[in-house]
């Protein structure tokens, strides 16, 4: 018998993962004249955009649509009044939901078609740091690279006694529900949980969070947390704190979820659904990485400042090597690599990276916190602009408890941290970031005209009134 033999591609880069890490090196490394492969086994857009970010910030604005057009039942809200019910059909909502996935995702091999970067579907194996087998529909192909960018991005993590499959599921079976689930038990009060869980909770499922930690989103402070735990309260979201899930039993009508509460007693919460959003951890198995000869560094992949991992011509970038396992993070150190192996001088070294966090309401963070600053010997002054005193916040019905705070150093009045609290504030986030990237002072945020009226107004404020002389407060 004949042993067909194995094509073999060679290139000057080999990608390794099509999300926002990997295909943005491979767009960046193709303009620059670069001979690029990409290789990914799903479709071309990573967790991010196929069943992340975007999906979840689709269902999340069905889910707000939905719950405003309830609010109009009877006499209304704003004047506006519907005399039934509105009625939600889960499953449509997923196709429009895909259905932009689906244009992002085509829009990505676009983009790498005009740079000439070949896109390979099939799944990676490594021999070497330098050689990998691709499984494509077409048979084996061999890809030989004089460097490699590792992009291989995150996946969830399962609690041990909570296993995915069945009724438990991970963000990314609950972005593709074909029917609500009546009673929807979230395991994990961090931004992922708190995102969907709250979509859920406004599209009609009953919501309980169970969360180990003594409070809701805990890596940000109360200040910013309360407003999120007073609409969950509104909402009628039950959530229990210090608390342990334990696993799941099957019930009469269905199944529950056992959880240790915080006093030590057990509880049983009667769930259709449970959707476990403990963490993430980076994706090292199953391609070979054992075989490359890069070093580790915990769980993450070891790298310096510019991606360079332990062997010689291969970088790691996004989820693989560390916080924060944010796309833009990612992307970000992917353009970056592709520029040093065309020559370029660069590192990586933002000033600050944003954090945004979609629940009701949303949460930014930019820089240091007070108390991060504190723990870091910063004499700073803080002070924060509330949305109720904003025109544009009332106007659009959210002046009820957000603010942007601002952190600044007191020698010199450089701005070190920007944190905001409040409906929309997550289009703010890239003001934010660049006050810090260019290193602004307080008077240079004062200094700049704001456009009337907007949120952004708030952010002005903030640095007046942290000067001494707010106009509106």
């Amino acid at each position: 018998m004949t042993v067909p033999s194995v094509k073999t591609v060679t290139a000057k880069v080999l990608v390794v993962g099509g999300g926002p890490g990997g295909y943005v090196a491979a767009i960046r490394a193709g303009q620059l004249g670069l001979d690029t492969v990409l290789v990914e086994a799903d479709r071309l857009g990573g967790t991010c955009l196929i069943r992340g970010c975007i999906p979840s910030k689709a269902l999340i604005h069905v889910a707000g649509r939905f719950e405003a057009m309830g609010q109009s039942l009877g006499d209304g809200r704003f004047g506006i009044a519907l005399d039934t019910p509105p009625r939600l059909d889960l499953a449509a909502a997923v196709r429009w939901k895909d259905g932009i996935v689906d244009r992002l995702s085509g829009g990505v091999a676009a983009l790498l078609r005009k740079a000439k970067v070949r896109a390979l579907r099939g799944w990676a194996v490594f021999s070497d740091a330098k050689t990998c087998t691709v499984q494509t529909s077409d048979g084996p192909l061999t890809v030989r690279a004089e460097h490699v960018i590792l992009a291989t991005g995150s996946e969830p993590v399962p609690l041990p006694a909570l296993p995915f499959g069945g009724p438990v599921l991970s963000s990314t079976e609950a972005l593709s529900l074909d029917r609500l689930p009546r009673r929807l038990a979230v395991v994990g009060g961090g931004y992922i949980g708190l995102e969907l869980g709250s979509a859920f909770a406004k599209m009609g499922s009953a919501v309980t969070v169970v969360e180990a930690q003594p409070r809701i989103l805990p890596l940000y402070d109360a200040a910013l947390t309360d407003p999120v735990r007073r609409w969950l309260e509104r909402a009628g979201v039950t959530v229990h704190l210090g608390a342990r899930a334990l696993g799941m039993e099957a019930t009469g009508d269905g199944h529950a979820l056992v959880v240790q509460t915080a006093d030590g007693g057990t509880i049983r919460l009667p769930a259709d659904a449970v959707l476990s959003t403990v963490g993430r951890r980076p994706r090292l198995e199953g391609w070979g990485f054992e075989t490359m000869g890069v070093d580790r560094q915990g769980a993450f992949v070891a790298v310096d400042d510019q991606c360079r991992t332990s062997m010689r011509n291969v970088w790691a970038i996004g989820d693989l090597v560390g916080e924060p396992m944010l796309a833009h993070k990612a992307s970000a150190q992917g353009e970056m690599v592709a520029e040093i192996i065309a020559g370029h001088r660069r590192r990586f070294a933002p000033a600050a990276i944003p954090a945004v966090c979609f629940t009701e309401p949303e949460i930014v963070s930019v820089g240091l916190s007070p108390t991060e600053a504190s723990a870091q010997g910063i004499d700073a002054i803080v002070d924060q602009f509330p949305f109720a005193a904003n025109g544009r916040a009332l106007t659009l019905d959210a002046g009820e408890s957000g603010f942007v705070r601002l952190v600044a150093r007191r020698e010199d009045r450089r701005v070190i941290g920007i944190q905001a609290v409040g409906a929309h504030v997550s289009e703010l986030s890239g003001e934010f970031a660049l006050a810090l990237e260019m290193g602004a002072e307080l008077e240079d945020l004062a200094g700049t005209i704001h456009a009337h009226p907007t949120l952004g107004e708030v952010f002005h404020e903030a640095a007046l009134r942290l000067l001494g002389r707010p106009l509106h407060f």
